[in-house]
């Protein structure tokens, strides 16, 4: 298992290369079994699971911005679960599986509604203890599902884990608009864009697709497309209104917040005051690490300390009647 602390390689300086590197060493697919649901609302969804012993833990991940059971975290973790014959399961946010959804609404940072219905769901599975992590976008709709549910939420998962998690949107898409970072708007936006244009061809008139298709970062897409088809004003209403920073007072399960100081995702100033938290959240805040990257080792490096730091904390919080072997 992995110590908490986080040592990054010398050979890999910089948040930046500390991001994007994880791309380059991403590995192979775990071996996913995909399955449907669908949805409440008459849409569907899909997950990509591993199947571990019978009556062992779950794991259940909920992915960044335009991320899948491909990703690069995504596929270390699976691997890691499935080495210590636990169960997991990749939720795909509707549209991210490879096929387009079946409603206007997309997902969005403050899908926390969603959420609720799919870890119900998991949750009725007979496994042991359910765990539940989110990625980047993930872990902020996470963080505003243990929030809002409270002492409810842990009779549902028995700990939670946030990694990178912009806890504070306007900050985040303010980083995101200028210098080196709007690279990483660009690589977002090469495929917003076409998954909405493709979106105003099925349903004409929800949101004004002349001002998605010259968005140049990620707030002029959320003004155009996403808050329009999720109920909000506008992208500053999308962002007060999903933002889980201000709720993390109310998280009543054991949670853990994994974030580096150079998360160029995030400026330092937006993260919590550990004094301001509540007994059930940690805050860890390592120096170096980029976001969701925490590569380590010699060269080329492996990315194996995130999924076995997240380990690490759901193994101590599992159900005293369960005996790790």
């Amino acid at each position: 298992m992995a110590e908490p602390h986080y040592h990054s390689p010398n050979w890999l300086p910089g948040a930046h290369a500390q991001t994007i590197w994880p791309l380059l060493i991403k590995g192979p697919l775990p071996h996913y079994r995909r399955e449907r649901w669908d949805t409440p609302d008459g849409d569907f969804i899909d997950l990509d699971w591993i199947t571990g012993r019978t009556g062992a833990p779950c794991v259940a991940l909920f992915h960044g911005l335009e991320g899948s059971s491909r990703s690069h975290y995504a596929r270390c973790l699976m691997h890691a679960l499935e080495a210590r014959g636990w169960n997991g399961v990749v939720v795909h946010f509707r549209g991210c599986s490879g096929e387009p959804n079946r409603l206007p609404r997309a997902y969005h940072s403050g899908d926390s509604q969603e959420i609720d219905w799919i870890l119900r769901r998991i949750r009725a599975h007979p496994f042991r203890a359910l765990f539940a992590a989110g990625v980047s976008l993930g872990g902020n709709a996470l963080l505003k599902w243990l929030a809002e549910q409270g002492t409810n939420a842990y009779g549902i998962v028995d700990a939670a884990a946030a990694v990178s998690a912009p806890l504070d949107l306007a900050a985040a898409n303010t980083a995101l608009s200028s210098g080196f970072n709007l690279i990483y708007a660009r690589h977002f936006l090469r495929t917003l864009i076409p998954s909405a244009r493709a979106k105003a061809d099925r349903f004409p008139g929800r949101f004004d697709i002349r001002r998605a298709l010259v968005a140049r970062t990620l707030r002029d897409f959320d003004d155009a497309v996403t808050a329009p088809l999720h109920g909000f004003l506008g992208a500053d209403d999308y962002y007060a209104r999903s933002s889980a920073g201000p709720l993390l007072g109310a998280v009543n399960t054991p949670t853990l917040l994994l974030h580096a100081a150079n998360d160029p995702f995030l400026p330092p100033a937006s993260l919590p005051v550990r004094e301001t938290l509540p007994p059930a959240v940690t805050l860890e805040v390592h120096r170096h690490g980029g976001h969701v990257g925490f590569v380590h080792g010699a060269l080329p490096g492996r990315i194996d300390w995130l999924p076995q730091r997240l380990l690490t904390h759901f193994v101590a919080h599992l159900p005293a009647a369960f005996i790790v072997r």
